[in-house]
């Protein structure tokens, strides 16, 4: 009983130090920044990225992690000391439940294992996590709404066009208020229910991406193995979200869900981070014909920052490949979408958005497209939709 004993607390204090430390170990791993801050850019850059009035990235995959986000992080590329350093006013916290190990870009399987389940554990989550994808994306919307309060009325958690409203205010006169939004990655996450989609509605989230890594229950991913459209599932979900007034989001999605989408939606579309194919030809990335359709939509592109959506060496390829949106159709219809956080490499974190002003200035962009594409086109496609 003794040696019994004695192997459970020595099991015990192992899992304490694996919580405290491996977490923290992949992560490093997973989301390095090539460039580490800070970050120097042109007077002239500076000087315009100071005038700007409203900053935002549509998407971020920091909550997966386990950091305290209202805490400036030595690792990772996105918390809330961050984006006041960057003066970032909107951020949109994206929920991973699922990832297929060896996920690739070309096929993966909707069975293959799931990297998130160990890093769950690892990172000490109650057993009811471990094996829920529900369960964890309720975990991760909490947590939001936890930091969110941390931050005593410094940051607002965005749920509607009143809260967006109240942010916009309040920073014409306090620039240090942020705002945060919440999406899901993989509608995988509902796990089959409308049930579930009312739930997470209630826990703040306003964006749904049907797939990501692999196929599911809406349908075929971009990286999956059946390329299939929407399921009769996936038309009853993007039905009741344009009901609730829940964005889709149709990054990883596969061609034939993106054309399903945009022939069923009464509502505009997101595609959050994502890259072009005239810059870098990939299956995750949006052809010319995909990207006029969402125009049409009147939806809004969020352009990623790392090497398999846009390409090496990063930068000059993030401005190429908004230029490319502009010059299609119009400067209206695309933003910053950085993935950061989101198991990829990244050129910088966020307090590096300077030198992607300082880009678009060297490439000719006037200060009202830099605006736009900063965060301006976000904010107004907001105030349009939000209900």
């Amino acid at each position: 009983m003794k040696k019994i004993l004695f192997f459970l607390v020595l099991l015990f204090i192992v899992y304490l130090i694996g919580i405290n430390t491996v977490p923290q170990y992949i992560e490093s791993q997973r989301n390095p920044v090539k460039s580490p801050s800070p970050y120097t850019v042109s007077s002239e850059a500076q000087a315009l990225y100071d005038r700007l009035d409203f900053i935002s990235d549509l998407h971020c995959d920091a909550l997966l992690w386990g950091r305290n986000l209202n805490e400036r992080g030595e690792r990772g590329h996105v918390d809330f000391p961050r984006m006041r350093e960057a003066n970032v006013a909107l951020e949109m916290f994206t929920i991973v439940s699922k990832s297929p190990a060896g996920q690739n870009m070309k096929s993966n399987s909707e069975d293959a294992f799931d990297n998130i389940t160990p890093l769950t554990i690892a990172k000490g989550e109650s057993p009811w996590n471990w094996f829920s994808l529900f369960n964890r994306t309720l975990s991760q919307s909490e947590a939001l709404s936890q930091f969110v309060d941390k931050e005593d009325g410094k940051a607002i958690f965005i749920k509607s066009k009143a809260d967006l409203e109240k942010l916009i205010e309040a920073r014409k006169t306090d620039k240090t208020v942020i705002g945060a939004m919440l999406g899901i990655e993989g509608g995988h996450a509902l796990e089959g229910s409308l049930e579930n989609l009312e739930k997470v509605y209630a826990a703040g989230v306003r964006m749904i991406g049907p797939t990501h890594f692999f196929d599911n229950e809406f349908g075929g991913s971009a990286h999956g193995e059946n390329g299939a459209g929407l399921s009769e599932f996936g038309k009853e979900a993007v039905r009741k979200m344009n009901e609730m007034g829940i964005f889709i989001d149709l990054a990883h999605s596969s061609p034939a869900i993106v054309e399903d989408v945009l022939n069923l939606t009464s509502k505009p579309i997101i595609v959050s981070h994502t890259g072009v194919r005239a810059v870098l030809d990939s299956q995750r990335n949006l052809s010319d014909e995909q990207i006029q359709k969402i125009a049409a939509n009147g939806g809004i592109i969020g352009i990623a920052f790392f090497d398999m959506a846009v390409g090496e060496p990063e930068l000059p390829n993030i401005v190429a490949s908004i230029k490319h949106v502009r010059d299609l159709v119009g400067i209206e219809y695309v933003a910053l979408g950085s993935d950061y956080d989101g198991s990829v490499a990244v050129p910088f974190d966020i307090t590096g958005l300077p030198l992607i002003v300082e880009g678009l200035v060297n490439a000719g962009f006037s200060e009202e497209e830099i605006r736009a594409v900063m965060g301006e086109n976000v904010k107004r496609f907001f105030l349009t939709n939000l209900n």
